[in-house]
Parts: structure tokens; sequence; C-alpha cells
């Protein structure tokens, strides 16, 4: 691949802004995806005013764009986590497996959702150095523990979520989220997505 991004037309096609969605593969024009591909990302750009990065790059092989998103969609719809939790959990595992895609895009959004600016840097780098209640700080031991050594999970790593108050629901949800987003950070390290430019500034002034 050249060193000049311009010469690179079948890797970043489209919006000539900041970085490319991803480098290590072809980025489809939106144009020409299926049109239900089309409206997920019209939908979606509506929403955040600007279309994330991981949608494009996801893009590459359509088949597979749908279920990714039907699930992420399923488990920040269908969860009695909050919004904020979830994010929690994203931006704490992203961390663990260093991912910048998911770090910088989820870290904006758990922001947002917990109305703390410092949160996300604290959670990306050392969840422990955060000030978190028992219960969160539980959910996220966890969610590290089954990221970096899911062969030594144990009944009693579910016991410990139980004890901090988590209902079974919650713990399969936190494990869910953990499993998924662990997938996600490898796609997005495999094939470079790189960040929007405007999740870095995004909520970082909110009280």
């Amino acid at each position: 691949m050249s060193d000049d991004p311009e010469t690179d037309d079948d890797r970043t096609s489209g919006d000539r802004t900041g970085d490319p969605p991803m480098t290590n593969f072809p980025v489809p024009d939106i144009e020409d995806l299926p049109e239900d591909l089309r409206e997920r990302i019209e939908e979606e750009t509506e929403r955040a005013g600007f279309t994330p990065n991981v949608f494009r790059a996801f893009g590459y092989k359509p088949s597979h764009f749908r279920p990714f998103f039907q699930y992420h969609d399923a488990l920040v719809e269908d969860t009695p986590l909050d919004r904020e939790e979830v994010e929690m959990i994203v931006v704490t595992v992203s961390g663990v497996n260093d991912c910048l895609y998911c770090v910088v895009a989820h870290g904006a959004l758990c922001r947002f959702y917990s109305e703390r600016p410092k949160l996300a840097d604290q959670l990306a780098t050392n969840h422990r150095a955060a000030d978190l209640s028992e219960r969160r700080r539980a959910m996220l031991d966890f969610a590290v523990k089954l990221t970096e050594k899911p062969g030594r999970v144990t009944d009693d790593d579910l016991a410990a979520l139980r004890d901090a108050g988590l209902s079974d629901e919650e713990i399969w949800d936190v494990g869910s989220v953990t499993a998924f987003f662990n997938l996600s950070n490898r796609m997005a390290s495999m094939a470079d997505m790189r960040p929007n430019d405007e999740f870095y500034d995004f909520a970082r002034e909110m009280e």
C-alpha cells in the first residue's frame, strides 16, 4: 500500500476528512452497499451527525454487517444494565485489548451517558483507579478477567457478582457485552479501523 493516502482510492473511498475508516481492507462507497445497509447507516448518521467509521468498515462484508449490528443493538436495547454500564464495560475491555477505535468511540459514548468527562480515560487505562460503586467495580473486574483469563472464570466469580447485587440476567449481559467487544476489538485491530475525529472531543465538557 502506498504511503500516500490519496493514491489508495480503493481503501479510503468516500470522505477525505480525517483518517480513513480502515487501512487494511477496501472501504466500499455507501451508495454501492445493499439498500438495508444504506438505510442503517443513514439512520446512524442522522442520529450521530456523522457516520461512525465502523459502519463503513463493516460494509466490506454485508453478510457480516447485518448480524454484527443486530447483536450490538440487542445488547444495548434488551438488557437491565443501563447504557452507562454497557459503555463502561466496552471501554474497560477495549483498554485491556489496546483497541484504539473502541476506546475512542465508546469513550465518547461513556462520557455522554455517564456525564463524567474523566471516567472513560480512567477506565481505558486502569478501571480500579476510577471512582466506582461496589457493583460496578465487581462488574468491571469480571469483564477484565473474562477478557484476560476466560479459562479461569469459575462459579466463585459469578457468586461475587451476585454478592455485589447483580441479577443472573445482568451477569449474563455483562458476559455478553464483554464477549462481543472482544470480537469487535480484534476485528478493529486487524482491519486498522480509525476513530472519527468527532469522537475525540465529544462530551468532554459535560458536567
